[in-house]
C-alpha cells in the first residue's frame, strides 16, 4: 500500500503533505516577493528608473518562465524527489547576494538565481499537491497556491516592517527561512520518493479526457494562454509598481504604500484559496470565466478612484482575478493527461514571464507617459475573459463517458 493509500483501496487526500508543500510555497514566495516589495528603496540607493525595475523583474520572472516548462518535461520522465531542496538553496544564494551587492548588473544576477529556485520549485511541488489530492484537485492546488499567495503577500509587509527600518543588508536574515524551506523540503522528497512508484501521476488522479481531439486541445491550451496573459499582465502593474503608483498619486510614505500592497495581496491568497473547491463543485470552466471578465468593472473604475475606494477596489480586484489560477492549472493538467509537471511548469512558467514582460513593458510606459497612464490602459486587460467561453466543459464531458 502506497503512503497516500487508503486501506479500502482508493486514494486519500494526505493533508499532512498539502500543508507541507503549502508551507514551503509560503516560503520560496515570501521571500521572492521581497524583490517588487524592494523596489522604492532599491529605485533610491541606485537611481534606477522606471525602465531598470522593469528589467529586475523581467530577469528574474523570465528565467523561471522560460526554465520551468523544461524542468517539468524532464521531471515527467525522470523523478528528482529532492530537487525542490536544491532549488530552495538557488533562492537562498540570490537573497544572499541581494543584500549585498553594489552594482545593477548584479542586482540582475540575483534576481535570475532567485528565478531558477523558482523554476525548480514549482513543477515538482504542484506534482506532489496534486499526488497528495486524494481527487480532490482544486482543492490541493488551491492549498499548495495560496501557501505562494500568503507568502507574497506577507513579503511587502515584513519589508515594510524591517528591510526599510535596517536597510537593504537585512535581507540577508531570510536566509533564515530558505533553511527553513530546505529541510522541510528533503522531507516531502523522501515522501515523493516513497510514493512515486505506484502513484504515477498520469493513473489515478487524471480524470478520462484522453477522447479530446488535437485540434480542441491545442484550441482550448491557447484560449488558457491567453487568459494567463490577461491576468497576469495585469497583476504586472499591482505587484510592481502598485506602490509607486500610489507613492505618485496620492503622496503616502512608502511604509504605507507597502501596507497597502500587502492588502490587495492578501484579497489574491483568498481567492486562490477559494477558486480550486469552487471549480470542484461547480465546474473549472465557470471559474474561469466569471473570475477573469468578472473583474473589469473593478479594474475600469480603479484609477479614477480615490485613496479611500482604492484600498476597497484592488481588493475585491485580487480576490475575484486570483481565483482563476487554480482553476486553470487544474484544467490544463486534465485536458493534457500525465504530463503534470510539464503543464504545470508551462503554466506556472507563462505567469511568471507574463510578469516579468509585463513589469518591463509597463515601466517603459510609465517612464514614457505615466504611471496613472500604465493603469489606465491595463483596465482593459480583463475583456479577453470572453474567450474562456469558448473552452470546452470538461465535466459534461467526463459525465457524457461515464453515461456511455
Amino acid at each position: 500500500m502506497t503512503p497516500n493509500e487508503s486501506p479500502a483501496g482508493g486514494y486519500r487526500t494526505v493533508f499532512s503533505i498539502l500543508v507541507a508543500i503549502g508551507f514551503c510555497h509560503f516560503l520560496n514566495d515570501m521571500m521572492q516577493s521581497l524583490i517588487p516589495a524592494m523596489y522604492p528603496l532599491l529605485k533610491t540607493e541606485f537611481q534606477l528608473t522606471f525602465t531598470q525595475v522593469g528589467l529586475i523583474t523581467l530577469t528574474y520572472q523570465c528565467t523561471a518562465s522560460l526554465l520551468q516548462p523544461l524542468v517539468g518535461f524532464a521531471t515527467d520522465h525522470h523523478p528528482q524527489p529532492y530537487s525542490l531542496a536544491a532549488g530552495m538553496a538557488s533562492t537562498l544564494i540570490g537573497l544572499i547576494l541581494l543584500s549585498r551587492v553594489p552594482a545593477f548588473s548584479l542586482l540582475l544576477a540575483s534576481a535570475a538565481l532567485i528565478g531558477m529556485g523558482s523554476a525548480v520549485f514549482h513543477p515538482e511541488a504542484s506534482r506532489i499537491a496534486r499526488l497528495a489530492s486524494g481527487g480532490q484537485h482544486g482543492l490541493a492546488q488551491s492549498l499548495f497556491q495560496v501557501g505562494g499567495n500568503t507568502g507574497g503577500a506577507l513579503g511587502p509587509l515584513l519589508a515594510a516592517l524591517f528591510v526599510l527600518a535596517r536597510g537593504r543588508e537585512s535581507i540577508g536574515w531570510f536566509g533564515i527561512a530558505a533553511l527553513l524551506g530546505i529541510l522541510v523540503l528533503s522531507r516531502i522528497g523522501g515522501w515523493y520518493r516513497r510514493v512515486y512508484p505506484k502513484a504515477d501521476s498520469s493513473l489515478p488522479h487524471l480524470p478520462i479526457t484522453r477522447g479530446a481531439s488535437t485540434p480542441k486541445v491545442r484550441r482550448s491550451l491557447a484560449i488558457l494562454m491567453a487568459l494567463i496573459f490577461s491576468k497576469f499582465f495585469y497583476l504586472a502593474s499591482l505587484n510592481s509598481y502598485y506602490t509607486l503608483y500610489l507613492i505618485s498619486k496620492f503622496h503616502v510614505s512608502i511604509r504605507n504604500a507597502q501596507i497597502h500592497l500587502f492588502v490587495f495581496l492578501g484579497g489574491a491568497a483568498a481567492g486562490t484559496l477559494i477558486g480550486g473547491p469552487i471549480g470542484d463543485r461547480m465546474g473549472r470552466k465557470r471559474v474561469i470565466w466569471v473570475s477573469v471578465l468578472g473583474v473589469l468593472p473593478f479594474t475600469l473604475l480603479l484609477p479614477h478612484a480615490s485613496l479611500v475606494w482604492t484600498g476597497p477596489l484592488t481588493v475585491a480586484i485580487g480576490l475575484i482575478l486570483a481565483s482563476a489560477f487554480p482553476a486553470i492549472v487544474v484544467y490544463a493538467q486534465e485536458l493534457v493527461p500525465g504530463r503534470v509537471g510539464m503543464i504545470s511548469g508551462l503554466f506556472f512558467g507563462l505567469a511568471f514571464g507574463m510578469g516579468g514582460i509585463g513589469a518591463a513593458v509597463l515601466g517603459r510606459l510609465a517612464d514614457a507617459m505615466s504611471i496613472m497612464t500604465v493603469y489606465q490602459v491595463c483596465a482593459f486587460l480583463p475583456l479577453l475573459g470572453i474567450l474562456a467561453g469558448f473552452l470546452p466543459d470538461l465535466e459534461q464531458e467526463r459525465r457524457k463517458r461515464r453515461g456511455d
